[in-house]
């Protein structure tokens, strides 16, 4: 089989393919979200949590599909100029994806795919907007002298606007990675957000984090995506696990 390769824990997706006849599991043990809110002379403070799951099976060669839930999340916000608090909790979004690698599957220096998504219009919660939504992401992968790895995405969201349309969501990513000691690997990345119809700021991340290769079929990872504008999430870190079979 192929080296190992995971679409977690970066918000960089992987642009290889699960191997034909084989399963892969990509897990949040928990991943948490804090943000505090103070525009338009608000006061709010946002805490989250939940579990995600990434469920793969390996069709041919180069394709995979790929089945992504949120079995549980909780948010809680709290309004510090009123008292308020209010939290949300159950079970979240659900998607299907099909990845398919165009070429770097099987060696080379760089990697293409193009990976189509849907999210399934679940009944509506204070969690799901209870809409049709889809996209298409493009992951690439070039392989750098001295061990380095680079990779990134070029995502389109067709998301609900809330008022009967849909607005589009470009949303891109760039990474670099290396190992570190032993098992142990590192990775630093960029991650930007914008929606230009609906006049929201534009959101950017900075993200850090680990992986560590217990086997051939297993890997644990750990970091925290920062954010550095006003518009994205303050903090966001995240332990998970990826399994091969």
């Amino acid at each position: 089989m192929r080296e190992l390769s995971t679409d977690r824990p970066d918000q960089t997706e992987s642009a290889y393919t699960v191997d034909a006849g084989h399963f892969q599991m990509e897990m949040d043990l928990v991943s948490a979200v804090f943000d505090h809110d103070s525009s338009n002379g608000g006061d709010v403070q946002t805490a989250g949590w939940g579990t995600g799951l990434n469920l793969k099976a390996g069709l041919l060669n180069n394709v995979d599909i790929q089945f992504v839930l949120e079995p549980y999340v909780t948010v809680t916000k709290k309004d510090r100029l009123t008292g308020a608090k209010d939290t949300s909790s159950g079970f979240g979004d659900f998607q299907t994806r099909v990845k398919v690698n165009l070429w770097g599957n099987d060696g080379g220096k760089t990697a293409f795919a193009l990976m189509p998504f849907v999210k399934w219009p679940l009944s509506e919660s204070s969690l799901r907007n209870g809409k049709t939504e889809g996209g298409i992401i493009a992951p690439w992968a070039v392989e750098l002298p001295a061990g380095w790895g680079l990779g990134g995405i070029t995502e389109f969201d067709f998301v609900s606007d809330n008022g009967g349309g849909r607005d589009t969501e470009y949303f891109n990513t760039i990474a670099l990675s290396h190992d570190l000691v032993g098992k142990l690997s590192g990775y630093v990345e960029f991650a930007a957000l914008v929606t230009p119809e609906s006049g929201a700021d534009w959101q950017g991340q900075f993200d850090i984090g680990f992986t560590y290769e217990v086997d051939e079929n297993t890997q644990f990872d750990f970091g925290c995506n920062f954010g550095v504008t006003k518009s994205a999430p303050d903090f966001n870190p995240f332990v998970g696990v990826s399994l091969r079979f």
